[in-house]
């Protein structure tokens, strides 16, 4: 007669263990840069509103050029789209499909960073240089959003998003499994005893 017998226990049959995944906190390197590149060209967008605001106040304020209050007033709500467009969010992109293409994107960028640049109607040269460098800052990131979406580069980013969430939620379903399966075994034992 065995010890566990005598005392009333029962063996288990060995558990099979389920290794685990190694942890990687490591994300993919590619969809790092290109949400740290949609970022960066989000806070240019919105130092395109803000000059843009600067601008439009100066021209309302003097009273001598509506039309460039206007025309300021047309760039700081396109340069808002911009920077929201960078969001992803489900909404802009239903509302606007051109935005959900890195190409259209870029000519959006362009075009805001032509309007940003083109109508310099302020004296000011601190405003005319912040000014320039976030017209010459936007038309950069739409220059590259373009030939990245010619390139097709968008959807090596679209299948990379995809397999890291595919494997996320692996990695969750997995560790609920290892969950109920510790809880399956915890009441075993209490059965047992």
């Amino acid at each position: 007669m065995s010890t566990e017998e005598e005392f009333g226990e029962t063996s288990l049959p060995p558990s099979v263990r389920v290794p685990s995944p190694p942890r990687r906190n490591k994300s993919d390197p590619f969809l790092i840069v290109c949400r740290c590149f949609g970022l960066v060209t989000a806070i240019i967008a919105l130092l395109c509103v803000a000059v843009n605001v600067l601008s439009a106040y100066r021209c309302f304020s003097h009273g001598k050029d509506i039309y460039g209050g206007i025309f300021r007033c047309y760039a700081v709500l396109i340069a808002f789209l911009v920077a929201v467009a960078e969001t992803e969010w489900s909404f802009i992109t239903k509302f606007s499909k051109v935005l959900e293409y890195w190409a259209g994107r870029g000519m959006l960028q362009i075009f805001v960073a032509v309007m940003t640049r083109a109508y310099p109607n302020v004296e000011r040269q601190d405003l005319i240089l912040l000014q320039e460098i976030s017209s010459y800052l936007l038309l950069g990131c739409g220059l590259i959003y373009i030939i990245s979406g010619v390139l097709c580069i968008q959807f090596l980013k679209q299948r990379r998003e995809k397999k890291e969430v595919s494997r996320e939620q692996a990695v969750k379903d997995l560790e609920e499994l290892e969950k109920r399966r510790e809880e399956l075994e915890a009441l075993l034992l209490e059965e047992s005893v």
